[in-house]
């Protein structure tokens, strides 16, 4: 198991400005998945997250987080060694550029997590960071990272946290302000990173269908709780749980639910492929 939340609850606040961001919330994000995070806004989807890298302490006596086989409960954890190994991607990441170049922005994380290393080690990280995100690195390196455009940019805020080669990337709302072509781009930049060293990737999105056609994995929460947890065709064709958690459906569950009005009873993965596959199938269609 990568990650193991147990019962971990969590509060803003205190006394009457005292607000429950997490209710004994429990899941577990398996090695190797692509998992998903979902729930309206104020769910407590983006608390969870910065508490998965430690961002945010767990709160005394408020549960358990086992990551990568580090107790975040444990006041001897060492968060430094933790936030190599888990990444976390902010929504808006360019957002926090701030170096004068491409180089001094990526290279920043190693002053804390790799102090040692030499200047040739430093700069051989960062040339592998940036051309794991598909950017040359010859190119941008002593570039401002502000002359690049907003894809790349977002690249750039990856490529450094991926410099530290963490095992598990944490993103919130990663497609968001993207066009379609750079949502595209994107995506497949994410699974490349899950084929090429990052073992686990977890997004919180309310982008439904970016949900639905990438995680194996996927966790409805609302007022702090998990109100499920199961495969995307599970949460997305249980009619109710999307009406309690007042989520939208993506494109692929709403036709399904709409044909199956008039008797057609389809039977995917809900991805488009698998939708498309699955109407060819009933039509009596060859691929």
């Amino acid at each position: 198991m990568q990650i193991k939340v147990e019962n971990l609850s969590y509060s803003y606040g205190s006394g009457k400005l005292k607000n429950k961001a997490l209710d004994n919330l429990t899941l577990e994000i398996r090695k190797g998945d692509f998992y998903g995070i979902i729930g309206h806004t104020g769910s407590g989807k983006s608390t969870l997250i910065q508490h998965l890298n430690g961002l945010i302490k767990v709160q005394k006596n408020s549960g358990k987080i086992i990551a990568c086989d580090m107790d975040l409960t444990d006041k001897k954890c060492d968060l430094k060694t933790l936030r190599s190994k888990i990444g976390l991607v902010s929504q808006y990441p360019e957002y926090q550029l701030f170096a004068e170049t491409v180089f001094d922005d990526v290279k920043f994380a190693l002053k804390n997590f790799f102090p040692s290393l030499s200047e040739e080690e430093v700069a051989n990280r960062v040339k592998e960071a940036l051309e794991l995100v598909g950017l040359d690195y010859e190119k941008v390196k002593d570039k401002s990272p502000f002359e690049l455009s907003g894809g790349q940019k977002r690249r750039v805020a990856i490529a450094g946290v991926l410099i530290s080669k963490p095992e598990v990337l944490l993103l919130d709302e990663p497609v968001a302000g993207l066009d379609p072509v750079g949502k595209r781009e994107f995506i497949a930049l994410l699974h490349k990173l899950h084929g090429d060293g990052v073992k686990t990737i977890v997004i919180v999105s309310h982008d439904m269908d970016l949900i639905t056609e990438n995680c194996n994995r996927v966790a409805v929460i609302k007022g702090g709780k998990v109100l499920k947890e199961a495969t995307p065709k599970e949460i997305f064709l249980d009619e109710n749980l999307i009406k309690e958690s007042l989520l939208d459906l993506s494109c692929t569950a709403y036709l399904t639910l709409e044909l199956k009005k008039f008797g057609l009873d389809l039977d995917s993965d809900l991805t488009v492929e698998g939708f498309v596959e699955e109407i060819k199938r009933l039509k009596g269609v060859k691929a």
